[in-house]
C-alpha cells in the first residue's frame, strides 16, 4: 500500500472515531418537553383489597409512551423528554404551574376535575396543551370543556353507550339499576340513564346500595331480597369504587347477568386485549411495570403517543401547532383498536371503540354492528356535536 493512501485512511479513521465520540457524548436538546403531573388522591378504603388501583398507575403507561415515541424519533432526530411532577393531597398546584413557563407547555394530567380546570384556566392556558388521562366526567367534555383540554381516557357518556349498544344488541331491553352511594356512581347512573334514553332501553327499577354490612358473609340472604321486584332481562350497576358490585353477581332474585362497572363492563383497557397486536404493547408494558396495565396507563401512554404523532410525522414543535394538527384531518394515531384514533373538535375527546370485558376476557368490542352514524360509528359512543356547543364557543 503507498505510503499516502495508508496516511490519508489512518487520517480518515481518525476523524471517524473522533466525530463518533463527539457525537454520542453530546446531547441534543429534546424536540418537545411534556410535563406530567398527577395528584396523589386519598381513596376510601373498600369491602375488598383484591382488585386495588395500583399507586403508580399513568405514570408508568406515560413513560412507556416516551420510550415507544423516542425509539421512533431517534431516526428523524426527534425527541421527547418527560418531567414528572407528583403532587400530594396537600399541595398547592398553582405553585406548579407557576413554574411551568414558556411559550410551548404540553401536559399529561392524572389529575381530578377540580386541578385541570385550574390548570385550563391558568396564564399561560392559551400556550398549552393539556391532555386529561384519568377523568371520566362528561361536564368536562359538555359546559365546562375547555379547547386548551384533549381526552385520551374515554367519558362516562362513551362508557355506558358502549354497554348499551352491547344490550340492545342481545335484546336485553329491560334494566334493574342499582346505584352506590359515592358521586362517581351519581355520574355513573346518570350517563347510564342518558344511554338507556338515547338508544331505547327501558329502566323498569332502580335502586341505592345503603347497605354498610360485610357483603362477604350476608350476599347470599340480602342480595336475592334487594333485588326482588319488577322482572328484568340484566342487572346494570353502578358501583364505580367496587364496593358491592361483584357480591350482585350469583345473588340477583332472578337469573340474569350483573353488568356495569363489574360483572361485564366498559373499559378503555384491560389486560384481556389482545386483538390487533395489542399482546405487543401489554408485554412491554409488563416488563417496564412489573404489573398488567390498566385504563388511565393505556391513556396515559395514548397521550403521549399522540404527541409523538404530531411532532415526528407532523414535525410540530410549539404547543399551539402541535393542538392544531391534533384536530387536523392529517392526525391519526394507531392505538392497538383496530383502526386509527382521531379526536373531536367540538370536545377535545378521541374517539375509540370500547372494549366490554370480564375479568378473564374481552366479550365484545363497540361500536356494535348496526349503530350507524353520518360521519363515523365510532361518534355513536358519548357526546355528539349535536348536544354539544364546540370548546371555546360557549
Amino acid at each position: 500500500m503507498p505510503a499516502t493512501l495508508g496516511k490519508f485512511l489512518f487520517i480518515a479513521f481518525s476523524y471517524c472515531v473522533f466525530t463518533l465520540i463527539f457525537v454520542t457524548g453530546t446531547k441534543a436538546e429534546p424536540t418537545v418537553t411534556l410535563h406530567y403531573i398527577e395528584r396523589v388522591i386519598d381513596r376510601p378504603p373498600v369491602l375488598s383489597n383484591l382488585h386495588a388501583l395500583p399507586e403508580d398507575q399513568g405514570l408508568l403507561g406515560a413513560r412507556l409512551g416516551v420510550s415507544d415515541v423516542n425509539a421512533t424519533g431517534k431516526f428523524t432526530n426527534h425527541e421527547i423528554r418527560l418531567i414528572e411532577h407528583i403532587l400530594e393531597p396537600e399541595d398547592n398546584l398553582s405553585d406548579l404551574a407557576s413554574k411551568i413557563n414558556g411559550e410551548n407547555i404540553h401536559i399529561i394530567a392524572n389529575l381530578p376535575s377540580a386541578d385541570l380546570l385550574e390548570l385550563a384556566n391558568f396564564p399561560w392556558k392559551n400556550e398549552a396543551v393539556i391532555i386529561n388521562t384519568v377523568e371520566k366526567d362528561n361536564s368536562l367534555r359538555r359546559e365546562k370543556c375547555h379547547k386548551n383540554v384533549l381526552h385520551t381516557i374515554p367519558s362516562r357518556a362513551m362508557l355506558s353507550d358502549a354497554l348499551a349498544q352491547f344490550l340492545l344488541l342481545k335484546r336485553w331491553q329491560n334494566w334493574f339499576l342499582v346505584e352506590g352511594v359515592h358521586e362517581g356512581d351519581r355520574h355513573f347512573a346518570l350517563a347510564l340513564r342518558d344511554s338507556a334514553k338515547k338508544f331505547g332501553a327501558k329502566i323498569v327499577d332502580e335502586k341505592k346500595w345503603v347497605f354498610d354490612a360485610d357483603m362477604r358473609r350476608s350476599a347470599q340472604s340480602e342480595v336475592p331480597p334487594f333485588t326482588q321486584g319488577s322482572e328484568y332481562d340484566v342487572v346494570v350497576v353502578a358501583d364505580e369504587s367496587g364496593d358491592f358490585g361483584d357480591y350482585l353477581l350469583y345473588h340477583t332474585w332472578y337469573p340474569r347477568p350483573v353488568v356495569g362497572t363489574q360483572g361485564m363492563f366498559p373499559t378503555a383497557w384491560h389486560p384481556v386485549v389482545e386483538q390487533y397486536g395489542a399482546t405487543q404493547l401489554q408485554n412491554r408494558f409488563k416488563k417496564l411495570a412489573k404489573r398488567p396495565m390498566n385504563d388511565v396507563d393505556y391513556a396515559a401512554w395514548l397521550a403521549v403517543s399522540s404527541i409523538g404523532e404530531a411532532v415526528i410525522r407532523g414535525n410540530k414543535k410549539s404547543a399551539i401547532d402541535i393542538k392544531t394538527y391534533l384536530f387536523s384531518d392529517a392526525f391519526r394515531v394507531a392505538a392497538f383498536k383496530g383502526r386509527a384514533l382521531t379526536f373531536r373538535p367540538w370536545s377535545g375527546q378521541m374517539r375509540q371503540p370500547i372494549p366490554l370485558v370480564h375479568r378473564g376476557a374481552v366479550v365484545s368490542m363497540s361500536p356494535q354492528p348496526g349503530f350507524l352514524h353520518q360521519r363515523t360509528e365510532l361518534d355513536t359512543l358519548g357526546l355528539d356535536s349535536s348536544n354539544v356547543a364546540r370548546c371555546g364557543e360557549k
